[in-house]
């Protein structure tokens, strides 16, 4: 019986024990269903959430710095963003490639493998806790980072870590791993206002970050993690601290030796915030303001010119007076493209009014519009450059002139008038070239002539009896440069194409072009300045309120102002004393090397001689007739005709023009764009082999010094 009792007891007790195990079987299933289903429902949670995140959170935009730069990619200024930080667009390919090395080794040397959460870090940094009761190691990412700088927001509460995930892996799959990066690099605090990497590399080294030593990219590794704590202008000390933690990482996963690393502590951490850079800041803002929603904007200057010209033209400017302004621009008048554009002697003066860009400002030119018109003299047979003109008291159309100085050369040659800047010559040579034929060159080199209202052009003109700007002035003698084709200047690298496609305009021809740079390129320079290959010419206007000096070589043109920006006469002051000394030493920061000018065209003979009839400038009744006869005519081809000669084919030189005349008085001189015609001086028509396509002026004069011409599109 007992032992039936034990063994129903034995029994019994096997029934419980299989019951109590049946009911843990059913909590453990429970319970891993309870947790596979919290698994799902999280799983599904998550994905939910990723999907839920705004596009604007995952677009990749941020707001940046509007910013202008140079022809090479060199920040000229940039502007505060809506929220007063400096914040300026880069990309990991305009990083110095050891600082990214360095980045993701010492924040994330899994970046390129995970999908924005990392599981490994998250498992590690669990056990560490648990292990040792403390934070050993992180586990976010540089993408959670990223999530964190793009919240805006708290991030230590367990729901914005949440938060923060589901932001990442929001990242990780509408943005590849470049364009997060990215997003760090444009975020990234780095003490004060300045975010990213492009901002701090500037505000703490004074350079883009494309070449930075172990030490600079080291310190761009610490300051995101405290960047307030360890701004080296505040808290050199722990940015040091900072700095050297991570070179010794960086030696431990082989990223820098323990030569590298020791070399880099030795240096000194930046004590001092530099200021964003502002350079061109009149071109920046002119660029601004013409593409007022663009994030970055490039120039065709060149910022390294542009930052020693300024530098000239406050040293210069402080040394005339302290309210006076100076303005430089200088152009490549092969392609029109401007590589400095200095607009005053400082933007933040406001004892020289920096604020105002004086390179467009209306002012009067002076002498410097003298070039032109002989340029038009000789092009119309009315002087040559060794034809003689008379420098004595004079007047025309009720116009009396006088030289700077109110002293008479007498008879001088032409081309010693303009280099002497004679007033009486060039205002004779304007009367017989006639103003409105000289205002409408001038249009055609892209000015606009402002005169005073209700004024025609007259022989006041000639002194510079209306209102030019620099611009324009350094565009005109662009042409001259140029054989006498118009120039366009251009600010932008996007102009050139259009600048090539426009239609060419011909301000002077060609043969004219070359005499006046030749008889520039002689007028002595001041002091001790190195003139050579140089064709220049200075102006001042009435009343001593404007100094300029313009000139070109055989690559650059350059325009220099010199003034007060309120117009006030400032005693003393000339084109040749205080202009063309800054003139000559922009030549020499552009290069101490000349670019030879432009060689005689093939329409100058080896022996330029004056033509008999130009031996005086024909400038007294240029349109007299001798014994009342008739004086000559072209009347084949007519006036403004367009003869196409087959010029512009390819492999052929084109036909020959003929010109025939009718009345007159033999012998003839035949001249093309001023140059003597050397074939059929006593014939009443003449054959010329034109240089090439374009405008073309033919002139004859008589034995009586009557004259004829014509001008001619020839195609």
């Amino acid at each position: 019986m007992r032992e039936t009792k034990g063994d129903d007891r034995s029994s019994g007790a096997g029934r419980a024990g299989k019951r109590h195990f049946s009911r843990l079987a059913r909590v453990a299933l429970g319970l891993a269903a309870a947790v596979l289903v919290a698994g799902v429902a999280g799983a599904g949670w998550l994905a939910w959430s990723v999907r839920a995140v705004p596009d604007d959170m995952v677009s990749g935009k941020v707001t940046v710095s509007r910013s202008v730069i140079d022809r090479n990619g060199l920040l000229l200024r940039a502007f505060q963003t809506p929220d007063d930080r400096w914040r300026l667009a880069i990309t990991p390919q305009e990083v110095d490639p050891r600082y990214l090395e360095m980045l993701q080794a010492y924040e994330d040397r899994r970046f390129r493998d995970h999908g924005g959460v990392d599981p490994r870090a998250l498992v590690r940094a669990a056990v560490q806790l648990v292990t040792s009761g403390r934070v050993v190691s992180g586990a976010s990412t540089l993408t959670m980072q990223t999530a964190r700088l793009l919240m805006e927001g708290p991030t230590r509460s367990l729901s914005a870590k949440w938060h923060q995930i589901v932001l990442a892996l929001a990242l990780e799959s509408n943005l590849d791993k470049d364009a997060i990066l990215t997003l760090y690099l444009t975020r990234a605090p780095f003490g004060g206002n300045i975010e990213g990497v492009r901002a701090a590399s500037l505000a703490w080294f004074g350079k883009e970050p494309a070449r930075l030593t172990p030490a600079e990219a080291a310190l761009l590794v610490a300051l995101p993690q405290s960047p307030e704590a360890r701004r080296p202008d505040r808290f050199p000390e722990a940015a040091r601290a900072a700095r050297d933690r991570v070179l010794q990482v960086m030696v431990t996963r082989g990223v820098l030796s323990e030569e590298e690393a020791r070399a880099a502590s030795r240096e000194d951490v930046p004590r001092l915030r530099r200021d964003v850079p502002l350079v061109a800041a009149h071109a920046a803002r002119d660029a601004l303001a013409r593409h007022p929603q663009a994030e970055e904007i490039r120039l065709t200057l060149d910022g390294a010119l542009q930052g020693r010209l300024e530098k000239l033209a406050a040293s210069r400017a402080a040394r005339t007076g302290k309210r006076v302004s100076l303005a430089i621009l200088v152009a490549d008048h092969g392609t029109g493209e401007v590589l400095a554009h200095v607009g005053s002697a400082g933007l933040l003066d406001e004892a020289r009014r920096g604020h105002v860009d004086m390179t467009h400002a209306v002012r009067s030119p002076g002498s410097t519009l003298k070039p032109l018109i002989y340029g038009l003299a000789f092009e119309e047979g009315i002087a040559h450059p060794d034809s003689l003109i008379d420098d004595r008291p004079v007047t025309l159309a009720g116009y009396s002139p006088t030289n700077f100085d109110m002293s008479f050369q007498g008879t001088v040659r032409v081309a010693a008038a303009l280099q002497a800047s004679l007033n009486v010559p060039a205002v004779e040579l304007l009367d017989a070239v006639g103003p409105a034929r000289f205002v409408a060159r001038l249009r055609a080199s892209g000015a606009t002539p402002r005169f005073p209202p209700g004024e025609i052009p007259g022989l006041a003109a000639a002194l510079g009896g209306f209102g030019m700007t620099l611009d324009e002035l350094v565009a005109l003698y662009g042409a001259l440069a140029r054989g006498g084709e118009a120039l366009t200047l251009v600010r932008e690298p996007e102009e050139l194409d259009r600048a090539r496609l426009s239609l060419p305009r011909r301000v002077l021809s060609q043969t004219a072009a070359w005499r006046i740079g030749e008889i520039l390129s002689e007028v002595p320079p001041p002091d001790t300045a190195n003139g050579e290959g140089i064709a220049y010419k200075t102006g001042t206007s009435y009343g001593y309120r404007d100094a300029w000096a313009i000139g070109y070589d055989g690559r650059h043109v350059v325009g220099v102002w010199v003034g007060r920006a309120d117009g006030t006469p400032i005693p003393g002051i000339t084109g040749y004393l205080t202009a063309a000394p800054v003139l000559f030493d922009v030549f020499q920061r552009i290069s101490p090397e000349r670019v030879r000018l432009p060689q005689r065209p093939r329409s100058i003979g080896v022996e330029d001689r004056v033509p008999a009839p130009l031996t005086h400038a024909r400038t007294r009744n240029p349109r007299r007739e001798a014994g009342g006869a008739a004086g000559p005519e072209i009347f084949s081809p007519p006036d403004g005709a367009t003869v196409d000669l087959g010029l512009g084919l390819p492999g052929g030189g084109g036909a020959p023009l003929t010109v025939k005349l009718r009345r007159g008085r033999a012998p003839y001189v035949w001249l093309a764009n001023g140059a003597p015609v050397e074939s059929g001086p006593f014939a009443r028509s003449v054959t010329i082999r034109p240089d090439g396509p374009g405008t073309t002026v033919i002139s004859v004069i008589d034995a009586d010094g009557r004259s004829a011409r014509v001008t001619l599109d020839l195609r």
